[in-house]
């Protein structure tokens, strides 16, 4: 094998181990972040937790997901409470002890940056009321827009196909 077809097989088991252990990094400290969401997200916590320095954390997250792992933690956490409030029964929990259980502190930034990534406030989500799919369980996010988009996607091919 030549010298320069080796070096590259090299490169590419050596991308693909490290890219695997950066995926492996993130899910763990993702893990744990959610395993704890009562109290406040502290990464210096989970870099301690993980033995792995604040730098290596931030690599990591940044090749496996694209972001800093604290937003990425935030939009993990976001998307928790989002899920809380979907199901929740709105005569039984207010939005503020889901914020507060899923880590939120500073609530007006809680709802500010709950309005910019969903489009509604998060009491406008607990009043909704929770879509239940055929089964009764209760819908993902999406679920019926993306039920409408394959509906409409599909009656366009039929259209398309008959002229």
């Amino acid at each position: 094998m030549p010298i320069h077809q080796w070096a590259a097989t090299l490169a590419e088991a050596s991308s693909a181990q490290q890219s695997r252990s950066c995926r492996d990094l993130v899910e763990q400290a993702e893990q744990l972040a959610l395993a704890d969401l009562d109290g406040p997200l502290h990464i210096s916590a989970l870099c301690s937790a993980l033995k792995v320095s604040e730098r290596t954390l931030r690599k990591a997250f940044h090749e496996a997901r694209g972001l800093s792992p604290c937003r990425q933690l935030r939009m993990l956490r976001l998307s928790e409470a989002r899920r809380t409030l979907l199901t929740a029964d709105r005569k039984l929990v207010t939005v503020t002890e889901i914020a507060t259980g899923c880590g939120f502190l500073e609530l007006g930034r809680f709802s500010v940056e709950y309005r910019k990534v969903f489009g509604e406030s998060p009491s406008q989500t607990l009043r909704r009321r929770t879509r239940r799919d055929s089964s009764g369980q209760p819908c993902r996010p999406g679920q019926f827009f993306f039920q409408s988009l394959r509906t409409r996607i599909s009656t366009d091919r039929v259209a398309t196909a008959a002229c």
